[in-house]
């Protein structure tokens, strides 16, 4: 198959597309358009160009009747879609040169599109990031998620500690999707099982309809082009006219809004049973929608189901999509005839399941009492789909057991590969949360090395770092994202350096003004910018960095005239609703920061920054400007990460622990270029066993005493003196992520990251060779693995099929 190109056009042919979608479908003229219009016709013209490379990789892919990709994923970060599209068509100067000439600021216009709420973190992000080297590669694909109405919540700040409103992402017309009401199926709850002709009958008690919107995914230079469909739910019956008619007007519109609590929210609370039940039915409601809509299209296409695994690759991003394996056999046994041997065989030479995590509490685990209410037969399918495993192994291994449906050995049974996401973590896979599964199933487990698309990541949101690589190693680099390794030869060049470290200078005073412009005040261009960006979890430590920023500012009082390295700590995240200890860590960093920050023997030395409402935009702008990249979880806890391939990427080193995708990236950009502390993952399972760990800690750490101490007394929350006792007490009774045993050895990594940065010239050079080394870290690289060892799905792109690295 050849590669697609789409024509080239002139700003000014490209200024009529705007007008002519800002006339007819905004119904504005330009003398009386808003930002929000002038947005919405960019979006629109650049869709329009979309939709050809669309519409030709479909008739590809049918044509050549091959292996499609499906990708199930309970959230796609997609962030912003105005600058990807715009960069991946090729047309980013042609559509802000068209802009300029309308008069409109194209940075205004692209900052007024809303962050789609499809997400939280790291799942999310990778999801797109893979969607878009699907597309890049050329192998079809879907993406198959839900559409949210709010996501997971905008996150505020009241009085330091946080508080949530919903997303309202959608209170807007969503630009890039198109609605497909013809594309509907019901998924059901509830009721009971019997048989009856010798076939298995299900009977429902509830019914939603689950209803497609496609938003095209384009590669780079619009080679191909995939669909991400996400799911709304909606009632059998939207509105019941006879209620209304006799004044009960709630009941009237019951149905549609029973069904739309489905696809509302990201990640319900599930702290209680109802909350339980909505996760479960979402996590049903998108999983069934998805594996029906793929059996349909395979149908229509004359497929033979026995040849099912040939045609259909079907991706489980995490436990979420679990349910997927027994309603593919499901769907085989009771809507096309297969015996329970067959289907359960068909089912699993098509699933593979990604493992994110090795929290045991982190692989959900349903109440089976739960399980039996809402999916009557899939409890059934799961006993057959045991009983076969123990049939199979021998293994003492349950699905169902004390009470409980556990998914992870659910994903992990029906799955014919499983994955982790970084040579560590898919070590640890084997020896720890499946290592039993490990050895019923030798050779199961395999590892893909997550990755990041360099796209957006390097390419978009950093302009003057890319356009500096392109003036070194050329164009073609987005692409072939190893070609990197051509940038460690000018490392030594002080005219190289000083380029560089002029790129990071423009992104350090980028982000100042933003946050000047989002409420905060300007920052020191001239400090190091300290980030540490995620979801806020115990395991991710951000207690331990705000307990060494506490420490630092201490031995700043104590000797206030030494020769102090300035510092901005900057944190951004979101704590789960329910999640308190998290929400305690957020409310301690805002209160030590009113307190540091507004200390005048220290604050030209130590700020403090914690901007609201982290999201992918934000990412974008901070991301470019840090200098140095905390990646400090507790080692053996974090899967990957990808926030480090990121931070690397755009050149900022790294202080980490021995932890997820952190070992691969100081081996690439080597042990001179990344500031390693803390205990090994062997060390930490060493030193949990130990009496009273945490204590002898701190007994044997006076900086770290004295700081719990300070928090304890309420330093920090003077109007609430007992504020943090249940905190700081957790640090000395349990301290489960051994943020006390690591602390000194992050203190003294610290500090020799003070002496490092210091030295500009020897630090930028640090920091160009961390961009220079971490090519292998594309997504590019991380779906070609999928491809090849998991999926079997090759490339219709013809320039793609003679890759090695490529199916």
């Amino acid at each position: 198959m050849s590669a697609m190109s789409i024509p080239p056009v002139s700003p000014s042919e490209f200024s009529a597309d705007i007008l002519r979608h800002l006339k007819h479908s905004l119904g504005k003229d330009d003398s009386h358009a808003s930002l929000y219009d002038w947005r919405m016709s960019l979006s629109l013209a650049l869709r329009d160009r979309v939709v050809d490379p669309w519409f030709e990789s479909t008739r590809k892919t049918y044509e050549a009747r091959g292996k499609r990709v499906y990708y199930l994923s309970m959230e796609f970060l997609i962030g912003r879609l105005i600058e990807d599209v715009a960069v991946n068509l090729g047309l980013d100067a042609v559509a802000e040169a068209a802009l300029a000439d309308l008069g409109q600021d194209y940075a205004a216009v692209v900052a007024n599109e809303p962050d789609a709420a499809l997400g939280n973190g790291g799942l999310g992000r990778l999801a797109a990031c893979f969607m878009d080297s699907l597309s890049t590669l050329g192998i079809p694909a879907y993406g198959y998620g839900i559409r949210y109405e709010h996501g997971l919540f905008e996150q505020h700040f009241e009085d330091g500690a946080q508080r949530e409103t919903a997303e309202t992402w959608l209170s807007q017309r969503h630009a890039w999707e198109f609605e497909r009401p013809e594309v509907s199926y019901p998924i059901d709850f509830g009721g009971h099982v019997f048989e009856e002709n010798g076939k298995t009958i299900w009977r429902c008690t509830e019914t939603v309809m689950a209803s497609a919107y496609d938003t095209p995914v384009i590669g780079w230079q619009a080679q191909w082009a995939n669909t991400l469909r996400l799911w709304a739910a909606k009632p059998t019956t939207a509105f019941d006219l006879a209620s209304f008619n006799r004044g009960d007007y709630i009941a009237a519109s019951a149905p549609e809004a029973l069904a739309r609590t489905i696809s509302r929210v990201l990640y319900p609370d599930d702290t209680t049973d109802i909350g339980k039940e909505l996760r479960l039915k979402q996590e049903y409601f998108f999983t069934s929608a998805s594996i029906q809509d793929l059996l349909r299209r395979f149908l229509s296409e004359g497929g033979d189901l026995k040849e099912l695994p040939d045609h259909v690759a079907i991706q489980l991003n995490d436990t979420h999509p679990a349910i997927a394996g027994p309603e593919l056999v499901r769907l085989l046994m009771d809507e096309h005839g297969f015996d329970k041997e067959a289907a359960i065989r068909t089912a699993r030479g098509c699933l593979a399941y990604t493992n994110h995590t090795l929290l045991p509490e982190a692989l959900e685990r349903w109440p089976e009492e739960l399980f039996i209410r809402i999916l009557p037969r899939h409890h059934q399918i799961i006993q057959m789909i045991e009983a076969a495993h123990l049939a199979e192994t021998g293994s003492h291994v349950r699905i169902l057991e004390h009470g409980e449906v556990k998914m992870g050995e659910l994903a992990f049974v029906m799955a014919h590969h499983v994955n982790g996401v970084s040579a560590l973590h898919s070590d640890l896979v084997k020896e720890t949360v499946f290592a039993d599964l490990h050895r019923d199933y030798p050779g199961r487990i395999i590892n893909q090395t997550n990755g990041i698309t360099p796209r957006r990541w390097l390419y978009s949101c950093n302009p003057p770092l890319r356009d500096l690589i392109n003036d070194t190693i050329g164009t073609s680099w987005p692409s072939d994202l190893q070609q990197l390794d051509g940038l460690a030869a000018h490392a030594g060049d002080p005219a190289f350096l000083d380029a560089f470290q002029a790129a990071k200078d423009s992104n350090k005073a980028r982000l100042s003004n933003w946050l000047k412009d989002h409420g905060g005040h300007a920052l020191d261009p001239e400090a190091m910018f300290d980030v540490q960006i995620k979801r806020i979890h115990e395991y991710k430590r951000q207690l331990m960095n705000l307990l060494e920023t506490v420490a630092l500012w201490n031995e700043i009082r104590d000797n206030p005239n030494a020769d102090w390295t300035p510092r901005v700590k900057i944190f951004g995240g979101k704590a789960a609703p329910g999640y308190v200890v998290a929400k305690q860590i957020i409310h301690l960093i805002n209160d030590a920061a009113k307190v540091i920050n507004a200390d005048p023997a220290t604050r030209d030395v130590l700020q403090i920054v914690y901007p609201e409402n982290y999201n992918v935009s934000m990412a974008e702008i901070l991301i470019p400007a840090t200098d140095l990249s905390e990646q400090i979880s507790t080692a053996g806890k974090e899967a990957s990460g990808t926030g480090n391939m990121k931070f690397a990427l755009n050149g900022a080193p790294t202080i980490g622990t021995l932890d997820g995708a952190n070992v691969e990236i100081r081996d690439c950009v080597g042990a001179d270029n990344f500031f390693l502390f803390g205990l090994t993952a062997a060390e930490v399972t060493a030193r949990r066993a130990e009496p009273d760990y945490a204590r002898r800690a701190i007994e044997a750490s006076p900086r770290l005493a004295r700081v719990l101490s300070q928090i304890d007394s309420g330093v920090f929350s003077p109007g609430d003196r007992g504020r943090y006792g249940d905190l700081v007490q957790g640090l000395w009774n349990h301290d489960y992520f051994l943020v006390t045993c690591d602390f000194d050895s992050y203190f003294d990594a610290q500090r020799q990251v003070d002496t490092a940065f210091a030295d500009k010239a020897g630090w930028t050079r640090m920091a160009a060779l961390n961009t220079a080394r971490v090519g292998w870290f594309s997504s590019d690289r991380t779906i070609s693995g999928y491809a090849r060892d998991i999926w079997n799905a090759p490339s219709l792109i013809a320039s793609r099929t003679s890759r090695k690295d490529v199916a």
